[in-house]
């Protein structure tokens, strides 16, 4: 029969059914009922047996070079892309920025073949999944909407740490909003809920986990949070996880955009917050194009917002409440907020009023929901940024903190060293600040010589 051939489980099977129809044990029409072949493609088979025994049905391509492979040149140039501007993506995302940006028209397999050949990607063998009962999809857009926020360097280094407030529909995985801020904090999400409720309407519910900012930890303090009020003003049911898996649809963002979206920010040359979050929509519309699925019941459970720009503004500020003084004063945050006089919606005194903080700092204060005219004196600066912090704002205060006292080092390095060129050249004595304007009735100031040195006579 020739040569041992290395034949495959299918021309293993085929070879067995054709020695049978050779032997007479069975014929070429069950032969081909039981291979899916024509009884002419059967003879054909005998024949080959007949001929060159098992080697006639193995084909005559194995072990040549396919004439659909991919050329040399082409594959070298691609895998030079991927080396010089897309080292570090994965071969998915690779083939993505390819394909937009050089015509790669090839498949995802075929790259990561390239790129593991190359030392550009290593194979990870497959972990076993853990199996948990996933929870089913709301059915409606803005039924529910999962909101988080993201430490993490976004920038890798070319500008501060920072986090990112997202929100995510639930039924459909579309990002509804997303916002840079330095810090976790109740405003950075007021900024999203606001342009969330201007762009989409008002969800029915949104899913948070159980930090300060979404609820009291207290059952028997009634006083909601700032964050509580604004929802409870706009109708939407706050609802807390008690477990990050519980809201894995926005965490599994995360792990997404800590991949995707950094190395966007980095090829699009994205280096600081203001400019991330002027590019982010358009990112974002890019990625729910690629990511959301469509909602099991096409009606939108967003409802309109109807009041104006200016109520949805003071519904997503901070709200503190005072009480005035006789004279129609009250104290904020190290300052004196006055109400002025002779307005018809004056209150009286010892009435508490509604200051709200604006996202850009300003003040209004409120009476019965009418706003009253006041002015503001500060009187202490440093009680401006308050005294309480949340564990995920903490980080933010120390490295200002930090950040301050390089600066007050830097500045005593700074005078050192200018003593130090001034004692160079004889000055040893300071009688002044450097930078002082010489007093009244003096000839000099800043350092002076620490002896007067007598002129030599002439010889």
């Amino acid at each position: 029969m020739g040569k041992d051939v290395m034949m495959s489980t299918k021309e293993a099977q085929r070879f067995a059914l054709i020695q049978q129809v050779l032997s007479k044990t069975t014929t070429q029409r069950a032969a081909a009922r039981a291979l899916g072949l024509s009884e002419r493609q059967i003879k054909r088979l005998c024949r080959n047996v007949r001929e060159h025994g098992a080697s006639g049905l193995i084909s005559q391509r194995r072990g040549q070079i396919s004439n659909r492979r991919i050329g040399q040149l082409q594959r070298d140039h691609f895998v030079g892309l991927v080396r010089q501007h897309y080292g570090d993506f994965g071969p998915e995302l690779a083939r993505e920025y390819l394909a937009q940006e050089h015509g790669f028209a090839y498949s995802t397999e075929t790259l990561r073949n390239w790129m593991i050949q190359d030392g550009l990607w290593q194979s990870k063998p497959r972990k076993a999944k853990r199996l948990h009962s996933p929870r089913q999809r709301r059915a409606r857009r803005g039924e529910l909407v999962q909101i988080d926020g993201s430490h993490h360097d976004w920038f890798e280094g070319r500008a501060p740490k920072c986090c990112l407030i997202a929100f995510i529909d639930d039924a459909t995985g579309e990002v509804l909003g997303a916002r840079f801020s330095l810090t976790e904090t109740t405003q950075a999400y007021f900024e999203v809920l606001r342009r969330h409720v201007q762009a989409h309407g008002v969800p029915l519910a949104l899913y948070s986990d159980r930090h300060s900012i979404f609820t009291k930890h207290d059952p028997e303090d009634p006083k909601p949070t700032q964050f509580e009020r604004a929802l409870l003003q706009l109708g939407i049911e706050p609802i807390q996880a008690y477990s990050p898996q519980a809201k894995g649809r926005v965490e599994r963002l995360f792990q997404t955009l800590q991949d995707r979206l950094v190395k966007a920010m980095r090829l699009r040359q994205v280096n600081s917050m203001e400019q991330a979050n002027d590019w982010l929509d358009s990112y974002l519309q890019t990625h729910n194009q690629r990511f959301a699925v469509q909602p099991l019941e096409p009606q939108d459970a967003h409802l309109p917002y109807s009041a104006t720009d200016d109520a949805l503004q003071r519904i997503c500020a901070l709200h503190h409440q005072r009480q005035l003084s006789t004279q129609l004063s009250c104290q904020f945050e190290g300052s004196v907020v006055q109400v002025h006089l002779g307005q018809a919606n004056a209150p009286r005194g010892r009435a508490k009023v509604d200051i709200v903080e604006l996202a850009d700092g300003r003040l209004e204060l409120l009476y019965r929901g009418e706003v009253l005219e006041h002015s503001r004196y500060q009187l202490h600066e440093h009680l401006r940024q308050g005294r309480t912090l949340d564990d995920k704002s903490i980080n933010t205060r120390i490295d200002q903190a930090v950040k301050a006292q390089h600066n007050r080092l830097a500045a005593v390095a700074a005078q050192i060293k200018h003593q130090d060129a001034q004692r160079a050249h004889g000055i040893f004595t300071p009688v002044s600040h450097p930078s002082a304007p010489p007093r009244p009735g003096t000839a000099h100031y800043g350092l002076r010589p620490w002896q007067v040195v007598p002129a030599t006579a002439p010889a």
